[in-house]
This record gives structure tokens, sequence and C-alpha cells, in this order.
């Protein structure tokens, strides 16, 4: 493990009854990168995912993360300390509250945060007063980074799909997270949202100085903003490395598209087609 590195899976498996969802995977996920995960569905990547956000254990195996207070062993934690580690997570399907405004839905993800107890929240206190101020403070510069002015007072019910993610994303962003896990951020989304979506990953990226752990299918997306990739399939590692190497990598063309032979016969077939139009 370097110094660079913020998240360190060893030789993760998970075997749910006699299916064996994520067999020996080992990764580590760098401090400032985009870290992707592919492949086919059921390769095993939001399993991966749930083990590192502490719903699932895993079977054999650990993750290692450098926490606000060092290095920690992450797999021995409770669920309920994730967040509080600095780790935030965005859904493929959307978790909000829908019938608050997206100003509330933030400020909810800010609770993470909160240091005052019981009492001094029942009778705010001046420690509570000043607390509330730095959860808005937090929620409003959040809103100006991801360009939800015109919604911050709407209700999340009458917002458009592409919107609702977004405020999730905002939300994440809330609890200042030093690691972020998107799970499927373009899921839903048209072309010009998703062009959007990968304008906002990079800004987190490059000017909030957050490392992403994301699971994408969008390819475009996946090159346009992923420093490395890891390609799974039926829970085990295919290949690792840049978004052209991964794409490249003849077991990773298997996986998606069958054998390379097939593939090839594909190209040769739409060429013979192409030739006859």
């Amino acid at each position: 493990m370097t110094n660079s590195t913020l998240l360190s899976a060893k030789k993760l498996s998970v075997r749910f009854g006699g299916v064996l969802a994520v067999n020996n995977v080992s990764f580590d996920v760098r401090q400032g990168e985009v870290f992707t995960l592919i492949g086919p569905n059921g390769a095993g990547k939001t399993t991966v995912f749930n083990l590192i956000s502490r719903i699932y254990t895993p079977t054999s195996g650990e993750i290692d993360y450098l926490g606000p207070d060092g290095m920690l062993r992450l797999t021995e934690q409770p669920p309920q300390n994730v967040a509080g580690l600095g780790i935030a997570r965005t859904f493929q399907n959307i978790e909000l509250f829908e019938h608050a405004t997206v100003l509330h839905n933030l400020l909810i993800g800010r609770h993470t945060q909160r240091k005052t107890g019981l009492w001094q929240d029942l009778f705010f206190t001046p420690a509570a007063r000043q607390a509330e101020l730095q959860a808005r403070e937090k929620a409003e510069e959040v809103i100006e980074f991801l360009d939800l002015q015109h919604h911050r007072d709407a209700m999340v019910e009458g917002l458009p799909y592409g919107v609702r993610k977004v405020v999730e994303l905002a939300r994440a962003l809330c609890t200042e997270p030093r690691l972020l896990l998107l799970d499927e951020p373009s899921s839903g989304l048209n072309v010009e949202e998703t062009e959007d979506m990968a304008f906002w990953i990079a800004d987190i990226k490059n000017e909030l100085g957050i490392t992403v752990l994301m699971v994408e299918h969008d390819m475009t997306l996946v090159s346009k903003v992923s420093d490395r990739v890891l390609a799974m399939n039926q829970g085990e590692l295919l290949a690792l490395g840049t978004p052209r190497e991964v794409q490249n990598d003849a077991g990773v063309i298997e996986a998606y598209l069958g054998s390379v032979d097939d593939v090839s016969s594909l190209h040769r077939h739409a060429a013979r087609k192409g030739a006859s139009a």
C-alpha cells in the first residue's frame, strides 16, 4: 500500500448460500482519482460497493481505509460509522425524501457532521444555533456548486428525474466525504444529462479534491472521467488499467460481446453488409 492509497481491498470474497458473488478481488483506490468498476450485469460490482459501505460483510478478505484519524480496517466498522469516516454514497435507484424540499434533503445529509447533543438541539443552545448556521452555509455552497439555485425550495417529488439525480449527489457532498461512491450515476439520464454528470464528477475530483469510486455502464462517461478502470465478470477481476487499456482487453471484449472471434465475425458481417448496400 502506498502513501497515496485511500482504500485497499484485499482478496475480497462474498458467498450467498451456494453463489460466489465476489471471488478473491483485490484493488487499491488512490487519493484524488476517479476509479470505476465496470462489467456485465451480475458481475459483482454493486456487491463490492455494498462491502465498502458495510451493507455486506465479506466471507473472506478485508478492506483498509485511510480515515480522518489514520488507516483503519473498514470491514471491522459498524455500518452506522461509515458516513462519519468520510464515505458517502449515491444509489442507482434514487433515495430521497420526496415530500421535503431540496434544501431540507441537503440538510439531512449534513446531519452526519453535527457535533451537538440531544439537549443542545432540544433547547437550541448557542452551540446548536452555530451548528445550524454551519449546516445551512455548507448546503448553500453545494447548491451553488451544482447549479441547483432554481430548485432550492422546490419539493423533490415535483422535480424531473435528472434533477433528482443531481440532488442526491448534492446530499452526498454535504457530508464532506473523502471518498464518494457513485452507483451508476448516469442511469436513467439522457445524453445531455449524462454530459452534465460527467462535468460534475470532473469538478468534484478537480475542484473539491474528493476521490470517486464509481460503478457505471455508460462507457462514454467512463472514458471521460475515469483515471483507472477495473473490469469484473462473474465475481472475478478481469482487467485493471486505464479506460483505453481495459476497453481493448480481450477478456473484457469477450465478457461484453462474446468471443473475440465472434466480435471479428460481426465486424466482417457489418462490413460486407455495408459494401452491398
